[in-house]
C-alpha cells in the first residue's frame, strides 16, 4: 500500500491546534492541492485570488497592452549590436533587434501617455495599463506606466522559458497563473481598449480570441484595438485574403486600426475611452447589455454588428 505523503510545514492558521497525531487540512497538504482531483479548486483560486486584489486596487477599468517578450529596449540592443560588431560575429541580427526596438520605445511613450492621460480624467475613473508581466514589449508598457506613476498591472503565466515577471509591475498588481484560460479571462474582462504591437504566436492568439468575441457579440460594444506597426502586420497577416475567400465580411476588418505613431494610437484610444468616462465600469450585469442572452440565427452578421460597432467603446468583457 502506498505510504500518503503529507506537509508537515507550520501553519499560522488562527484557532487550529496541531497535536501529534492530527493529519494536515486537506488544503493544507501540497500533494492534494496539486492533484488532478483538486483541478478545480487550481482553477477556481485563479478567480477569486486575482478578483480580490483587482476590487481591492479598484481596478475596474484597463487598457491591455501585446507583444513579443524577444524585443529589447534600444540601449540594450544597441550594446549588443556593438559587442556583435566586436567579436565579428551575428551582426545581422543584432542590426535587426536594433531596428526593432522602436516598438519597445514607442510603447512605453503610448503606455506613459495614456497612463498621464488617465489620471487626469473627472470622476476617480481610470484605465489602467495591462500586460503579460514579461519582458520585451510587456516590459515596455508596464515601464512607461511606472514611469508615469501610475498602477499597472502584469499577468504572468508560468513558462519554461521567457517569461519572467519585470520589473515595473505594481507589486500588489503582479499575478502568476498556470492556466492560460484563465489568465485570458481577466485579459478580456476588464479591458476597454487593447494594442498588439508586433509578437508572435502569443500575440496572434490573443488578437484572435478578441476578435472573435467582438465578431460575435461576447463583447457587445466596440473596443477600440490598435494593430500597431502597419509594414510588420502586412507582412505577416494578410486579412484581405480571408475577405476575398468569404470567410470573414468587409466589415470585419474596421474591428483594427492600424497605426504607425504615437500620436496616432494615443489620440485613437483616448478620443474613443473618453466618451465611456461618464459610464460606470465595473461587473457585468445584465443592464449592461453583457450578460445577453444568446443572440437569434444571424443576428452576428451585418447591421446589428454594424450599429453594435457604433454604439461606442466597450463597457466590461465577457462574464
Amino acid at each position: 500500500m502506498a505510504t500518503r505523503k503529507t506537509v508537515t510545514t507550520p501553519r499560522k492558521a488562527k484557532g487550529i491546534r496541531r497535536g501529534g497525531n492530527t493529519p494536515e487540512l486537506a488544503f493544507f497538504d501540497d500533494d492534494f492541492m496539486t492533484s488532478p482531483e483538486a483541478r478545480t479548486l487550481r482553477i477556481l483560486s485563479e478567480y477569486l485570488e486575482p478578483a480580490k486584489r483587482f476590487e481591492a486596487e479598484n481596478v475596474r477599468d484597463t487598457i491591455c497592452v501585446f507583444g513579443s517578450a524577444r524585443i529589447l529596449a534600444r540601449e540594450t540592443a544597441l550594446a549588443q549590436l556593438e559587442e556583435a560588431r566586436r567579436q565579428r560575429q551575428g551582426v545581422a541580427s543584432a542590426r535587426q533587434r536594433v531596428t526593432m526596438s522602436r516598438y519597445y520605445e514607442e510603447t512605453r511613450e503610448l503606455a506613459r501617455r495614456l497612463t498621464e492621460w488617465s489620471k487626469g480624467l473627472p470622476g476617480g475613473r481610470r484605465f489602467v495599463i495591462c500586460t503579460g508581466g514579461g519582458p520585451g514589449i510587456m516590459e515596455a508598457a508596464n515601464r512607461g506606466a511606472s514611469d508615469a506613476r501610475g498602477l499597472n498591472i502584469g499577468l504572468n503565466i508560468a513558462l519554461p522559458f521567457e517569461q519572467v515577471a519585470n520589473p515595473y509591475i505594481t507589486r500588489a498588481l503582479n499575478f502568476q497563473f498556470h492556466y492560460f484560460f484563465m489568465r485570458k479571462f481577466w485579459f478580456a474582462y476588464f479591458a476597454k481598449a487593447m494594442v498588439f504591437m508586433p509578437g508572435g504566436f502569443g500575440t496572434l492568439d490573443e488578437m484572435a480570441e478578441i476578435l472573435t468575441l467582438c465578431q460575435t457579440l461576447k463583447l457587445k460594444k466596440r473596443m477600440p484595438m490598435v494593430l500597431y506597426g502597419t509594414e510588420f502586420w502586412r507582412r505577416v497577416l494578410d486579412l484581405n485574403a480571408l475577405v476575398e475567400t468569404g470567410t470573414i465580411s468587409r466589415d470585419d476588418l474596421d474591428l483594427l486600426h492600424r497605426s504607425d505613431s504615437v500620436d496616432d494610437a494615443f489620440e485613437y484610444i483616448s478620443t474613443h475611452l473618453a466618451g465611456d468616462v461618464s459610464e460606470p465600469g465595473g461587473q457585468p450585469t445584465e443592464e449592461s447589455g453583457v450578460l445577453t442572452a444568446p443572440a437569434e440565427k444571424g443576428a452576428a452578421t451585418g447591421p446589428r454588428r454594424t450599429a453594435m460597432r457604433k454604439a461606442g467603446p466597450a463597457e466590461t468583457g465577457p462574464a
